[in-house]
């Protein structure tokens, strides 16, 4: 998503159902949201249209979407879970950066339960399989792990050659096992790995599918 969403598409988002996040309007507006990455079609008959963890954070209110005529960022209304050593402005750690987690993750277990098959939460989805590094740190920054800073320790969360994989480093070994023990719990597979040449420890984490 590049800008806020349009008042008709707002009035959209604001009747999702409270619960589970379905959506009603017309063909285009709902594709829209789709493309703005708000709602996602339900690949299953009648394909029913569902809001995101995004799009949940935004009908809550967590993200401020500032009304057209307002000048914002082209970023505004995007939440980005924090991977770990951004280069660009990331936000501060406080209690308005947990609420906001904290909702993503509300959002990202309700996607899982509204789109596996057997409603499982305990297991990935298939938006988290297209979105792996993102995922990964969501489940991390939700359990209270702190990214790293630019040069501080703390993870870091890179995509790898590996399909469905992603490499967390951290470069305190308790804290690597503790991340990885996170995972876990959050649905996902992780083998802990050396590098070859530097020999640095590496946790490589892949979506569970049972």
């Amino acid at each position: 998503m590049t800008r806020p969403p349009t008042a008709a598409q707002r009035r959209v988002i604001d009747a999702a159902d409270p619960v589970t996040g379905r959506l009603r309007g017309t063909e285009a507006q709902l594709a829209a949201l789709v493309k703005r990455g708000l709602a996602f079609r339900h690949p299953r008959p009648p394909h029913d249209h569902f809001l995101t963890p995004e799009g949940h954070r935004v009908r809550q209110g967590v993200t401020q979407v500032p009304g057209p005529a307002a000048e914002a960022p082209a970023t505004a209304g995007v939440f980005a879970a924090r991977v770990g050593g951004e280069e660009a402005a990331v936000p501060e750690s406080g209690p308005a950066r947990r609420r906001e987690v904290h909702s993503a993750w509300q959002g990202l277990l309700e996607l899982r339960r509204m789109t596996n098959p057997d409603g499982a939460v305990e297991r990935p989805c298939g938006w988290e399989r297209t979105h792996l590094v993102q995922a990964a740190a969501l489940a991390l920054e939700a359990a209270g792990h702190p990214p790293a800073g630019r040069g501080d320790g703390g993870y870091r969360v890179r995509e790898t050659p590996q399909p469905e994989a992603v490499a967390v480093y951290e470069p305190d070994g308790e804290a690597l096992r503790t991340c990885a023990v996170t995972l876990e719990g959050a649905g996902w597979q992780v083998s802990e790995h050396r590098e070859p040449r530097t020999g640095t420890r590496y946790l490589l984490a892949s979506p569970r599918r049972a």
